[in-house]
């Protein structure tokens, strides 16, 4: 059994202000029993606009939100997750790199995942997306391995693709992390049944914090995201919803009971092959 808790924020496209909040709620988290902290995705820099995330960004290497959350995660003894980290690239076309992280209770960076799926799409008439026009693909699905569990890393739009969170069940995760920064037309409309779905389909708990609300910036449109989030059981059950507000909710993960949805439907074991259409 461990404690698990999802910090919910509004990060503004400033990440020199944004930590102080971040580094607050973790705290509180880790005071509360939580030995797993798990924060949203673009913890950082939430930004609309590439040119200032050009001017605000940093190498992985150089990045003073990564160095103080693996700081924070020696100091408490705690399993953190950033969700993700805006980051530059040494890329030839200039794009950044959408990047989660496992750091472990001594500090050290575990697992590291990078985005695979883009966030291209246009959800209205006056709301659309190009994801992969400032944010270079992942090309690697990552399974982590803790001393609690094994925890498939993806983020946000991910959970849309199915396939991924199957093959990291069947390559051994237990737990599915889904760190976002929603949009609030297609939150309503679909985030806790997507998040749902992968966690029935894999017999995993399915963790997703994410960021909430306008978030403030100095450059470019505004940004809101959804919130609400979510830790949902191996049988698809809502276990914590975060609503609107930014801080954190606490879940206790008990692993026997991915054992106990497994048992009851093995889906996971039910592959067949057969003829595309």
């Amino acid at each position: 059994m461990i404690r698990a808790a999802l910090v919910q924020l509004n990060s503004s496209d400033d990440p020199v202000t944004n930590l102080p909040e971040t580094l607050a709620l973790i705290r509180s988290a880790a005071a509360a029993g939580a030995g797993f902290v798990l924060t949203p995705e673009v913890t950082n820099c939430v930004s609309a606009s590439r040119k200032h995330q050009n001017d605000v960004l940093t190498l992985e290497g150089e990045d003073a939100t990564l160095a103080a959350l693996t700081a924070v995660a020696r100091e408490l003894e705690i399993w953190l997750l950033i969700g993700s980290i805006a980051l530059k690239t040494s890329d030839s076309d200039g794009r950044f790199a959408n990047r989660s992280f496992l750091i472990s209770p001594s500090g050290e960076i575990i697992a590291r995942y990078d985005k695979i799926h883009m966030f291209d799409v246009q959800v209205s008439k006056t709301e659309t997306y190009r994801e992969s026009a400032g944010f270079r693909p992942g090309r690697a699905a990552v399974l982590a391995q803790t001393d609690f569990s094994a925890v498939g890393m993806t983020v946000c739009y991910d959970v849309r693709f199915a396939i991924l969170y199957r093959q990291l069940a069947q390559a051994g995760a237990q737990i599915l992390t889904v760190p976002a920064a929603f949009s609030p037309v297609t939150g309503a409309a679909h985030w806790e049944t997507l998040l749902r779905a992968r966690a029935i389909e894999t017999g995993c708990y399915v963790l997703a914090p994410a960021q909430v609300g306008t978030h403030d910036c100095s450059a470019g449109k505004p940004r809101k995201t959804w919130g609400h989030s979510l830790a949902v059981s191996p049988w698809g059950e809502v276990l914590v919803d975060g609503g609107t507000d930014v801080g954190f909710s606490l879940v206790d993960i008990d692993l026997g009971e991915v054992d106990a949805a497994r048992s009851r439907i093995p889906a996971l074991t039910h592959d067949r092959d057969f003829e595309s259409p």
